[in-house]
């Protein structure tokens, strides 16, 4: 009798094998999307958006959404709540399985970055690596390959992330975050067309920003633009505003979290409780 067989980690295994049944081109191939948040004490920070950003990635790449946006909620809060934690790091992910959009939800204990870490800032790599696709970029997509590599070789060096150029040099985005710098009291921050994903907190910093009287101001900019400012600064949802205060060993302002982005962090920090 003829079947289709599987050799994974020293066994030989039917395509039906649970783990193996939805190995479709969501596995294969990276056919998927996913989004990471942190719920603190239950509750998470802007968790509508990061819904609905999902949802629109579906629509773009044409898999479908695999139930409502108040099911994948409530699933999310109770996976959380299993989980125990009090701060807690969730995760997503959609694939694209044989026959439907398979689901996986993720929650495991956060761990903040100390408060020291927020005075002293992340340092960081320029990644030899290039965005090419601006597409590609909108997606928070299970393809990572060229994140991954960019992380690696800059924690291997070193340094805490990675910052990636688009194919023309101009800035694009981190591995795992969005890019800020400011000077003469304005913010600036690659617009979206250089190629880069625009995050949940980075929105949340144009807002933050406007209650701070601090223009910001969307372009093309280059890593000298970056490394030559009076500050700088990363966001994610996990880690929220950092401070980015050296760039390939070369310091940025005086090497420490400036006043505005100090004023910044205050600013999320209070949306958290």
């Amino acid at each position: 009798m003829k079947k289709e067989t599987i050799f994974l980690n020293g066994k030989f295994l039917s395509a039906q094998e649970p783990v193996l049944a939805a190995a479709g081109p969501g596995v294969l191939y990276g056919f998927g999307l996913y989004e990471t948040m942190r719920f603190f004490k239950g509750k998470s920070l802007f968790l509508d958006a990061h819904i609905a950003r999902l949802r629109a990635a579906c629509r773009l790449i044409g898999i479908a959404f695999p139930c409502s946006g108040a099911r994948l909620k409530g699933l999310l809060y109770r996976v959380v709540e299993l989980s125990g934690f009090e701060d807690t790091y969730a995760k997503i992910v959609l694939w694209k399985g044989i026959k439907r959009t398979d689901t996986l939800i993720i929650a495991r204990r956060h761990t903040p970055r100390p408060a020291k870490k927020y005075k002293q800032g992340f340092s960081v790599a320029i990644s030899r690596f290039r965005q090419q696709d601006h597409f590609f970029s909108r997606l928070k997509s299970t393809s990572r390959l060229l994140y991954e590599l960019s992380f690696k070789e800059a924690k291997e060096k070193g340094f805490d992330e990675a910052i990636i150029l688009n194919s023309r040099g101009y800035l694009t985005e981190g591995s795992r975050s969005n890019i800020f710098f400011i000077r003469e009291g304005a913010i600036f921050t690659p617009d979206h067309e250089c190629g880069l994903l625009e995050g949940i907190t980075r929105k949340a910093v144009f807002r933050l920003a406007a209650k701070l009287c601090l223009k910001v101001y969307e372009g093309k900019f280059t890593a000298q633009d970056l490394s030559g400012a009076e500050e700088a600064f990363l966001t994610n949802s996990l880690m929220g505003v950092m401070p980015l205060t050296g760039v390939e060993g070369e310091t940025i302002g005086d090497g420490r979290c400036g006043k505005a982005t100090a004023s910044l962090i205050k600013k999320y920090n209070s949306l958290l409780k």
